[in-house]
This record gives C-alpha cells, sequence and structure tokens, in this order.
C-alpha cells in the first residue's frame, strides 16, 4: 500500500522533499514509516525523541496504523519569537 509522507522544516531539508510517496506493508503504523525514513535519511534520526506525527492531518502516535492512501505528517519541533 502506499502512504504520503509530508515533512517540515528541518526533516524537508533532510530529505530534500517536503512531500514524498512510499510503499509500506499492510498493516503498517506511523513508526514504520518513520523507520524507513531513517534508513533512508539517516541525518533524521536526532530528531526521533522530539518529533510530532499526523495522520490525515489529526495528530496521531507513532503506534496508529496507517491505510493505503493515508497521509502521514512528522513534524519537529520549532521554536520562535
Amino acid at each position: 500500500m502506499h502512504v504520503t509522507v509530508r515533512l517540515f522544516a528541518r526533516l524537508r531539508d533532510i530529505a530534500g522533499a517536503g512531500e514524498l510517496r512510499r510503499e509500506v506493508p499492510g498493516g503498517a503504523t506511523v513508526s514504520t514509516v518513520w523507520s524507513s525514513l531513517m534508513a533512508e535519511f539517516p541525518d533524521m534520526s536526532p530528531y526521533e525523541k522530539s518529533i510530532s506525527c499526523a495522520v490525515n492531518a489529526d495528530y496521531s502516535r507513532f503506534t496508529a496504523t496507517v491505510a493505503d492512501g493515508d497521509e502521514v505528517a512528522f513534524l519537529p519541533p520549532v521554536s520562535g519569537g
């Protein structure tokens, strides 16, 4: 099955794109998607403990199951002022 991965801020810079399409196995979770990204882009690994995620624009947990056609977003912490 296929999911669309949306990346923001520094993650987008690391991947070189804000949106990626990925194939994942049936029963995959957000964590499965994140793990595949870290394998492809090892520089993302420092963000693992502080990242937020969303599935179809709703904040989610890494344990959430994803379905074919879902959009999975990863958002690193940001600061501003």
